[in-house]
């Protein structure tokens, strides 16, 4: 037989590929359980909007026909949303899409990217698919020193000054950690990287913000022509199913990554949904307050079971379960609870819960004090 792995780019040998959630069929196959509560993949609790699923049937009866290319209906909205040019965006299938434009268009063999310790997976496994030098920054002490995992400015910027840099990625809010850097921070470590350095700054969660220091990179982009920035509508829209999210830049970086953006991207039906989606302001701010009313109940319920957590501004928890998280992981399934182990994140012992409904959350915790015997 053929050894093809002799024939593979470098950065592909090593790779091992992103372990999604699990879903809730595997579960229902492998236990024979049907009443499962899945808090695995920060899915939105609600769903999504009653106008995207309306946006969505509707749309049905034209699915045998391509998408439209360009996504002009949806380039439209989020030019105004975000008041930037309809040539500033790149629409693409989930915002996981972005890392791999990025990474197709500015790196490969012998060029270095930075990111912190504990960003999120995928970016690491773009950059080495493209035979990449990553290099990780170490996180920092955080206001509780016993858990130091927020992105160090100091660190990236040492990291990245340390030769010539392609790309920096910065996760604000970080996944999993549910960290953030603050908008004056984030403004000051953009100004100091080298102009010519792509900065990519994924923001998947920044719905869930709130306060007046919530960051927000799309209002450097006049600024900074070498600035990327990610939004997904897979988080507080809901829309995790059918896969759409975008890229804001500079003319010209946008214009590199629809280069190798692959045709009809996103789907039609994922277009219109996402259009609707942007129209629904009323669900969207029910998301946001289901959410702190999920976060508040289980952070009481973690105190009471005696368990700490990193402090979140996002839609889940990371919480120490002060064992190796794969077994509690394995115990919970047979509890009928899906969620995260962060063994590729080197967090042994901690796990990344879902905030859910108020029901599914009170699941979680008392099959959690079950399984931990508190």
């Amino acid at each position: 037989m053929t050894d093809f792995l002799a024939r593979v780019m470098p950065g592909i040998r090593d790779l091992r590929p992103y372990e999604p959630g699990k879903p809730t069929a595997e579960l229902e196959r492998e236990l024979g359980i049907s009443d499962i509560v899945k808090l695995a993949s920060n899915e939105n609790a609600l769903g999504p909007s009653p106008l995207a699923v309306a946006a969505m049937r509707e749309a049905l009866e034209d699915v045998a026909l391509y998408p439209d290319g360009n996504g002009y209906e949806l380039k439209r909205a989020l030019a105004a949303k975000h008041s930037v040019g309809m040539d500033q965006i790149t629409l693409t299938s989930g915002s996981d899409h972005v890392f791999e434009l990025v990474c197709r268009v500015f790196l490969g063999p012998d060029r270095r990217a930075v990111m912190s310790r504990y960003g999120f997976a995928i970016f690491a496994i773009a950059a080495r698919a493209a035979s990449a030098d990553l290099v990780i920054a170490e996180a920092y002490a955080s206001d509780d020193a016993a858990m130091p995992f927020g992105h160090d400015a100091a660190a990236l910027l040492a990291a990245t000054g340390a030769a010539d840099t392609h790309v920096v990625y910065i996760a604000n809010p970080n996944n999993p950690t549910g960290t953030h850097i603050g908008q004056r921070a984030l403004e000051e470590l953009v100004e100091s990287l080298p102009t010519d350095t792509i900065v990519v700054v994924d923001e998947a969660y920044h719905e869930y913000l709130d306060g007046s220091d919530a960051p927000d990179a799309s209002t450097l982009l006049a600024a900074h022509d070498n600035l990327v920035v990610m939004r997904t509508f897979s988080k507080a829209y809901g829309l995790a199913g059918v896969r759409v999210g975008y890229a804001l830049a500079s003319v010209q970086v946008t214009d590199l990554l629809n280069r190798v953006r692959l045709a009809f991207n996103p789907n039609q039906l994922a277009q219109v949904a996402a259009v609707a989606a942007l129209d629904d302001a009323e669900h969207l701010q029910a998301t946001r307050d289901a959410n702190r009313a999920g976060m508040a109940q289980m952070r009481t319920g973690l105190d009471a079971l005696g368990l700490r957590y990193m402090p979140s501004v996002c839609n889940f928890l990371t919480v120490d379960v002060g064992r190796p998280g794969p077994e509690v992981f394995q115990a919970l399934l047979r509890e009928g609870v899906i969620v995260r182990p962060l063994i590729p994140y080197g967090l042994a012992q901690w796990l990344r819960i879902s905030i859910g409904t108020e029901a599914q959350n009170l699941r979680c915790l008392a099959a959690l004090a079950k399984v931990l015997g508190r």
